[in-house]
Formats: C-alpha cells, structure tokens, sequence
C-alpha cells in the first residue's frame, strides 16, 4: 500500500473525528453531511470511505481492537470463570459506551474485511473462553456459544432504552452483566 500525502491523511483524520463526533451525537452518518460538517468536498469524503457503513465500521475499529485484545488477554488467564465473566463484560461495556460499536455488532453484514475478522475473532475467543467455563464446571452445561450474542444484545439494548446517558448505560450494563452471569454460573 503507498503511503498517502500528508493532505489526504490529514482529511481522514478528520473525517472520522467528525464522523465519531456524529455517532457519539446519535446522528445517522450520511457522507454528505459528514462532508459538509468537515468543511471538504464530498469527493474528498466518498474517495476515503464509499459508503456510510464502510465510515461507521472504521470508526468502530478502535473499540474493536480493543475487545479483541482483551479477548486474547483473557484466554492467559488462569480461572476460566473470571476470564469469562470479565470479558463479557467488556464486551458489553463496550457496546454501551460507544454508539459505533452497537451498530456495527449489531449488523448482520460487514463491508470492511478487517471488520469482519475482528468480529469473527471476538466471537471465537468469546467461544473458547465459554468452552473453558464450561469444561471447568463454572458454567451450566446447557449454556451454548449461540446464546451469548443475543444476552449480550439484549443487555446493551436495554441499557440504551432504559438509561439516558452513558454513565446511567454503564451502571446499568454493569449490573445487568452482573446479573446474568450470576445465572450462567453454576
């Protein structure tokens, strides 16, 4: 890959400032407006991101990357019940702290590559600390990898319904987490 002009990094930088700026605002990203908002021309925008998912997924990545080293991380951990519990709750603080994250785990299709590996390598991590859970007793055995999605949806969902800010979403989060791992656990 060649390296871009100083100019042309400088406006994807600034592009995703204001497109994280929009997400965190709870504005759809539409390239038009993000464009117009940057102060660029909208061939400036389109040329760096050709769609508004392709925008949202790489604003997204941080977070991602995160979670996935935190998933990695956790795997080294001797107590497979903590490093399950703490991860899943990282993923969860995860989707209520940042708007662009909901959205893009939530979405059924991917349009960056790297989204969609890093998404397959959290639920493969989330699987094998699940497994591990499971196998040490910690878990019930009836619990399965194709439920943890859906619980952890459902959690974040909640907590952007019922709370109104992102400290209310967190406390919250924390103690639906809380409360459903009290359940998975043995």
């Amino acid at each position: 890959m060649t390296p871009q002009r100083k100019d042309a990094a400088r406006n994807w930088e600034h592009i995703l400032t204001v497109a994280r700026e929009l997400v965190d605002e709870g504005t759809p990203l539409q390239l038009n407006d993000v464009a117009r908002r940057a102060g660029l021309g909208v061939g400036t925008v389109y040329r760096h991101f050709p769609t508004p998912e392709a925008l949202l997924e790489t604003v997204a990545t941080p977070c991602l990357e995160t979670l996935a080293a935190q998933g990695e991380q956790a795997l080294t951990h001797d107590d497979p019940w903590t490093a399950f519990a703490d991860c899943l709750t990282r993923l969860v603080e995860g989707q209520v702290t940042d708007p662009a994250l909901a959205k893009v785990a939530a979405s059924a299709q991917d349009v960056l590559p790297r989204t969609a590996e890093l998404k397959q390598q959290i639920l493969a991590t989330g699987a094998k600390l699940l497994d591990r859970a499971r196998a040490a007793g910690a878990i019930h055995p009836d619990i399965d990898n194709a439920d943890l999605v859906p619980l952890m949806c459902g959690i974040s969902y909640a907590t952007y319904v019922h709370s109104t800010d992102t400290d209310d979403r967190l406390a919250a989060a924390r103690r639906y987490v809380d409360t459903l791992l009290r359940g998975l656990r043995a």
